[in-house]
């Protein structure tokens, strides 16, 4: 059994498909048999909706940042085989100003993450980063051995995405996080009928070279959906696209992170599954850009 990754996803741009990726890459990566927890930090606590969970006070790890209690504590268990959640609260964004007053402000997470990585109980760790580059980033950043970025595909998809991956270096080059990498990029609402995303993707691609993932997530109605109903897209509505893009998209960064994959865990095939008809307002679709699963958001 090999050592639990620690993936920090995080862009300090909002409305990005942050939460939604970091939910469903957790979903999807349970689904094909690997551990994981999902740990949210970012205090609008959408993440811990997601998955079905209400927001409780004291849930989060906002005292065990803190040094107060076990972050182990805090694991609360999912609808979900394999996958376990630290929910957050509304408080957590309390925890921006005490940390900043800590000794080793920047290494409070990793502590208080280290007897869970020691005990070998998950295979993966995603952590749900808030919409910034504030102190409870920077402390995900030190806890991670890997950043995954999402972008949307939007005109402003690269503005600030610098400052990111700047930061990133800073913090390998003044040895807060030396072995702290740059797991890909992901695309996120795409939308194959306009010029502006295939556009934006290219201009991803050659910023970031093959760092980009291949598989695109589109922009459709059941992905948007899929929060409010408290669930994962691939059990909200698992022959979607949205599902069909995050379970490869999981596939991809099982292969970057050498997991072994148990398909005899993961979601049924479905022979059941009725084909895509021409027409249909879902296709299936591998443009230059890489695989991408395109809906149309003009059906309901």
């Amino acid at each position: 059994m090999g050592r639990t990754k620690v993936i920090s996803i995080a862009n300090q741009k909002g409305g990005v498909g942050k939460t939604t990726t970091t939910v469903n890459l957790a979903a999807c990566l349970a689904s094909n048999g690997q551990r994981v927890l999902l740990i949210d930090v970012d205090s609008q606590a959408n993440a811990t909706s997601g998955l079905g969970l209400e927001k409780e006070e004291g849930a989060s790890a906002y005292q065990p940042l803190l040094g107060h209690g076990s972050l182990s504590d805090k694991i609360k268990p999912t609808a979900y085989q394999r996958l376990d959640l630290i929910p957050s609260e509304v408080d957590l964004c309390g925890a921006e100003i005490e940390l900043a007053q800590q000794e080793r402000h920047l290494h409070r997470f990793r502590e208080a993450l280290n007897p869970i990585l020691e005990s070998g109980r998950y295979d993966v760790v995603l952590i749900d980063c808030p919409p910034s580059l504030a102190v409870i980033t920077l402390n995900a950043f030190c806890a991670a051995d890997y950043l995954l970025v999402p972008l949307q595909c939007e005109y402003y998809a690269l503005e600030g995405v610098a400052m990111l991956t700047r930061v990133m270096n800073q913090l390998k080059e003044g040895g807060a996080n030396a072995e702290l990498q740059l797991l890909g990029v992901v695309m996120t609402m795409f939308d194959g009928r306009t010029r502006l995303s295939h556009q934006v993707v290219d201009e991803v691609r050659g910023f970031f070279g093959d760092k980009v993932f291949e598989t695109v997530i589109p922009r459709t109605t059941r992905l948007a959906e899929a929060p409010s109903h408290g669930k994962p897209i691939i059990a909200y509505d698992p022959y979607s696209a949205g599902a069909a893009a995050y379970e490869i998209l999981a596939q991809e960064v099982a292969e970057r992170l050498s997991l072994r994959s148990d398909p005899t865990q993961a979601l049924p095939a479905s022979p059941e599954k009725p084909g895509l008809e021409a027409g249909s307002s879902e296709e299936v679709g591998s443009p230059s850009q890489g695989r991408v699963m395109d809906e149309d958001l003009a059906a309901g």
